[in-house]
């Protein structure tokens, strides 16, 4: 008989501290003020505007891109971005192929790309690859060139 009262007191005791925690968190919930939600500001800053990634070193891996936008009130309009140009053109020739690659190429500004040529130089495990192989890969920077102001000439007299 003992023993059952002395559960009933365990089990009152914990069905009390139950009853406590639960009231505490509904207070403390109760007590969050809501934030008024943030109102969109109209900004007349357009949408960025990416260049292709240019990797730091070699052909592929990290690399940045300069990003731009246009608007009178805008407190940024220019940014570089990390990014990654993914080094899968092995996937694309096979990597069992090994070519002998030619200087890259002038850019063509049309596709802001440059190209190269490479030719088989070994071909491991009698894999099937290109005689010749073409790859692209984006210029870099292109510069455009700066507006000059008109230049007014004073004639003598």
């Amino acid at each position: 008989m003992q023993q059952q009262q002395q559960q009933r007191r365990m089990f009152t005791a914990a069905l009390l501290a139950l009853v406590f925690i639960l009231a505490a968190v509904s207070t403390t919930e109760a007590g969050k003020k809501e934030k008024p939600e943030k109102k969109a500001k109209k900004s007349d800053c357009g949408e960025w505007q990416w260049s292709v990634c240019v990797p730091t070193s070699g052909d592929c891996g990290l690399g940045t891109r300069e990003g731009t936008r246009t608007g009178a009130e805008c407190k940024q309009t220019t940014k570089t971005q990390k990014c990654k140009i993914p080094c899968n053109w092995k996937k694309q020739f096979g990597a069992e192929c090994k070519y002998q690659f030619q200087a890259w190429g002038e850019c063509d500004l049309n596709t802001a790309l440059k190209t190269r040529t490479g030719n088989l130089k070994r071909a491991l495990h009698n894999a099937d690859c290109q005689k010749t192989v073409t790859i692209s890969k984006p210029c870099g920077k292109l510069t455009k060139p700066k507006p000059q102001g008109k230049l007014h000439f004073l004639k003598a007299a």
